[in-house]
């Protein structure tokens, strides 16, 4: 019967330190971590004390939009599983001498594996300096790897400001086309994007996965090795020895997201729509090259009905991304009397010092209209404006619950000068 090991809350301000801890963790000589962000206040009172199984070595804490946050319970097994498998994709063998630099917060699952990946590698990685990315000081902080072969992951908002900077600097361009791998995950990535950084020559892996699987379940659409997707009732399933145990103090939610089939194999429900084609040799689980890919929709709770139309407004923020017209734009609901519910976009624009309505007809938002133009009249946005920044959840994502009141804020204040 297992046992029980410490739960330590440590801060990540000191990326060095937590590394070394990280590693203790993973090899059982040290407490399982639970990581927090720089200014963090200190351990939580009811954490204080806490013990988790033995088999345990981190635990990340992670939010949705409507629910209350979930620690996810991940494995030392899990998560080196789940490195070895990056590596065998990115590279084709056994890790080994391979260097990361990390960009993203190592409280997100997306930097903390990073670390575990330069663990399983042998390699120190490098951290990235500066309070915040810039592309100058991505060039600067890529500089400083001498592995042979070099690896680092982005969200697409990074993406999109180093390829926009790449169009006028070619140190830029030329800093991205020595990395060996580039993986750009955490959210939807805009095609056109993707096909403007891959006519730069940069190699980029789209990602697909969450904290419950240790980060990544599929690159380019296409599993890992180890790892088994299905589509149940239109939503994707995960199987993959990367899986988390479940979620720290919440049995109900545990029960209800993993489950376990008639032939005993355990799976991850995913919460999004999604489907899974081919017939190749991944659908077994093997370590071969996939042949079969998957395609996800968006969330569940992402599907409005505007009209008496359905409206995916995963799919409405992907397009307005594409349109290049804001770093950022994400689509939220707001009431309306006369549709039920209506599309409004919000954008991220440093330059509006508060929210500020527009009435869409700069040429930004015209492009914005054109390219939703194919989903019809339903998913026209009745309301747009720029907001500073965008709240973010502690995953890092954009916090729809949060985008959404102020959309519905905004929305009143429209409506109370139109009167």
């Amino acid at each position: 019967m297992l046992g029980s090991r410490e739960l330590r809350e440590v801060a990540v301000d000191d990326t060095a330190e937590f590394f070394a801890q990280l590693r203790a963790a993973l090899a059982g000589e040290g407490p399982a971590l639970l990581p927090r962000p720089a200014g963090w206040s200190g351990p939580s009172d009811e954490l204080r004390g806490a013990t988790v199984p033995d088999d345990v070595a981190l635990v990340i804490e992670t939010s949705g939009s409507t629910a209350a946050p979930k620690r996810v319970l991940l494995t030392a097994e899990g998560l080196l599983a789940g490195a070895r498998a990056t590596h065998l994709r990115l590279g084709g063998a056994e890790a080994g001498g391979e260097q990361w630099l990390l960009t993203l917060p190592a409280h997100y699952i997306a930097g903390a594996q990073v670390l575990v990946r330069s663990i399983v590698a042998g390699s120190e990685p490098v951290i990235a300096s500066g309070e915040h990315f810039t592309p100058e000081g991505f060039v600067a902080d890529a500089a400083r790897l001498t592995g042979a072969r070099r690896y680092v992951s982005l969200v697409p908002v990074q993406l999109r400001r180093l390829v926009d900077t790449a169009r006028s600097d070619a140190r830029v361009a030329a800093a991205l086309a020595r990395f060996d791998g580039i993986l750009v995950g955490g959210q939807a990535t805009p095609p056109e994007l993707l096909a403007e950084a891959r006519r730069l020559g940069w190699p980029v892996t789209t990602t697909y996965g969450s904290s419950e699987t240790s980060g990544g379940a599929a690159y380019n659409a296409q599993p890992l090795p180890g790892v088994r997707m299905r589509e149940v009732d239109g939503e994707l399933w995960v199987a993959s020895p990367s899986l988390a145990l479940g979620y720290l103090g919440d049995p109900e939610r545990t029960t209800r997201a993993f489950v376990t089939d008639e032939a005993g194999d355990r799976w991850y429900r995913t919460g999004d729509a999604g489907t899974v084609s081919g017939d190749g040799p991944w659908a077994l689980g093997l370590d071969a090259e996939a042949t079969g890919t998957i395609a996800v929709t968006g969330r569940f709770d992402s599907v409005i009905i505007s009209g008496g139309v359905k409206v995916n407004l995963d799919e409405v923020t992907l397009a307005a991304s594409s349109a290049g017209s804001f770093d950022e734009v994400v689509a939220v609901a707001v009431p309306s009397h006369e549709w039920g519910q209506r599309v409004a976009l919000l954008a991220a624009d440093p330059a509006v010092g508060e929210p500020a309505l527009d009435a869409g007809g700069d040429a930004r938002w015209q492009r914005i209209r054109l390219a939703l133009t194919p989903f019809g009249a339903a998913a026209r946005p009745a309301l747009t404006a720029r907001i500073p920044e965008l709240p973010r959840l502690a995953s890092g994502k954009p916090d729809r619950r949060a985008l959404r009141e102020l959309a519905e804020s905004l929305a009143r204040r429209h409506e109370a000068e139109a009167t």
